[in-house]
């Protein structure tokens, strides 16, 4: 086992992470941007360091700082968290040359799966379900004889995109052109490559991810799904698991299939394959997340595995001590995202001083944050500041317990969305399961 880590991270990923160093023993070193110094991964880490300026370009993403951070603190290892670093190739190939181990899959397996081309191949190759589409296009004119054998609506998406970013529907031949060139474009811009692909478009579905457990020794294990069919421009708000609209078949059909899937490309670590569940059973794979999911807690919850450890240990080289067969599913979790945004005025980001906060409790209530009373938010980085899960016997109940929490959460000082999360817990949609991807526009 490693004796210390170092965190490229913030926030609450960061503070989850130090947690659950602590309790195995292991030494935490926290590195931070100039903006993020009264933060409170900053205290609670064993050792800190400023690493760059506010932006992330200058800390967090500040590859040359953060190894020289980790070889001068003698750390054995760095822990990337989620968004950042995390799923970059070159940064997890930067750790293996200064001899320090990357808590993520091999370089090779996040550029493998980072590519949606190669990654529909590669899941192919596995007899995995794809969605319809096209190898990567070479012009527009290329993208006009593959729709038309497509058919519309259709997605043009980002070969290298993420994040809802590179991805543009098109719903007719006249439409094709301009966002051809806008996905390229954005692709471009936000991630170093314009090569784009067309994929059908599939509504209403469910968006189904997998959570997948690897170790160095061949073993693999799915540990169940989670449905994230709440969201909002492709950004998830709500996620629960299990997914109440999955039948015991299709769930036995959709681990087999991940497990194969993570067997196929000789996946380690922890990682997450997203699929597109239709209204007849059917489901399709989307991509692969190489990385801790922000939405990990409900499977913990429901699983009572402890995700961020094992992370930690297979990266160590331990080996899994249960198999697939040992996994057992009780109970429902419900995880909320709270952000500070104001959902009634354009979901307009908010920043401020919390002024006052109090945080719900109650058995299997959890709240994943980094702010407190006096902290003041700053305005450089992602809205989330905390997620919200409850877990209960039932779906009903946990919904219930969910709200009765989210009533409870008090933060004063800046505008947060734990009023609008409560309305969509009562939406009709939501109650009966029957929500999809698209639901909360038609909500809004």
């Amino acid at each position: 086992m490693f004796t210390k880590i170092l965190i490229a991270n913030r926030g609450e990923i960061a503070i989850r992470i130090i947690r659950a160093c602590r309790e195995m023993g292991v030494s935490t070193v926290a590195v931070f941007s100039e903006a993020d110094r009264e933060s409170l991964h900053v205290s609670l880490a064993d050792e800190s360091y400023c690493i760059g300026g506010a932006l992330s370009k200058d800390s967090y993403l500040n590859m040359s700082a953060i190894l020289s951070a980790a070889t001068a603190t003698k750390s054995e290892a760095i822990h990337p968290g989620y968004g950042f670093l995390s799923e970059n190739a070159t940064f997890a190939k930067l750790c293996t040359e200064h001899n320090i181990v990357f808590i993520g899959p091999e370089a090779e397996t996040i550029s493998l799966m980072g590519d949606k081309d190669k990654a529909r191949r590669a899941m192919q190759e596995a007899e995995v379900p794809v969605i319809p589409g096209c190898d990567l296009l070479t012009d527009l004119s290329h993208a006009k004889k593959e729709a038309k054998k497509i058919g519309f609506p259709l997605l043009i998406k980002a070969r290298s995109g993420g994040g809802g970013r590179g991805i543009r529907l098109v719903r007719s031949m006249d439409e094709l052109s301009p966002c051809y060139q806008a996905a390229a474009s954005e692709g471009l811009a936000a991630f170093g490559d314009g090569a784009v692909y067309l994929e059908k478009y599939l509504s209403p579905v469910k968006h189904i991810e997998m959570q997948l457990l690897a170790d160095h020794f061949g073993n693999v294990v799915c540990l169940g799904e989670r449905d994230c069919s709440t969201q909002r421009k492709n950004q998830k708000l709500i996620e629960e698991s299990p997914a109440e609209v999955i039948s015991a078949e299709t769930r036995k059909r959709m681990i087999d299939a991940t497990i194969k899937a993570g067997t196929t490309v000789g996946y380690r670590g922890v990682g997450t394959i997203e699929y597109l569940y239709d209204h007849n059973g059917n489901f399709f794979f989307m991509e692969m997340n190489t990385r801790l999911q922000v939405e990990h807690p409900v499977t913990e919850m429901v699983t009572l595995v402890d995700l961020v450890k094992w992370q930690i240990r297979v990266a160590a080289g331990m080996k899994l001590d249960f198999s697939q067969e040992d996994i057992v599913f009780k109970g429902h979790a419900i995880e909320c995202r709270i952000n500070a945004e104001d959902p009634y005025k354009s979901f307009q980001p908010s920043v401020g001083t919390i002024e006052m906060l109090h945080i719900p409790n109650g058995p299997w209530i959890r709240f994943d944050s980094a702010i407190y009373q006096g902290y003041a938010i700053p305005p450089y980085y992602d809205s989330m500041i905390g997620k919200l899960i409850v877990y209960a016997k039932t779906r009903d109940e946990a919904i219930r317990k969910m709200k009765a929490a989210l009533c409870e959460l008090i933060i004063e000082g800046v505008v947060h969305n734990t009023s609008f999360q409560a309305d969509i817990l009562s939406a009709e949609e939501f109650v009966n399961s029957t929500y999809t991807t698209d639901y909360l526009g038609a909500y809004l």
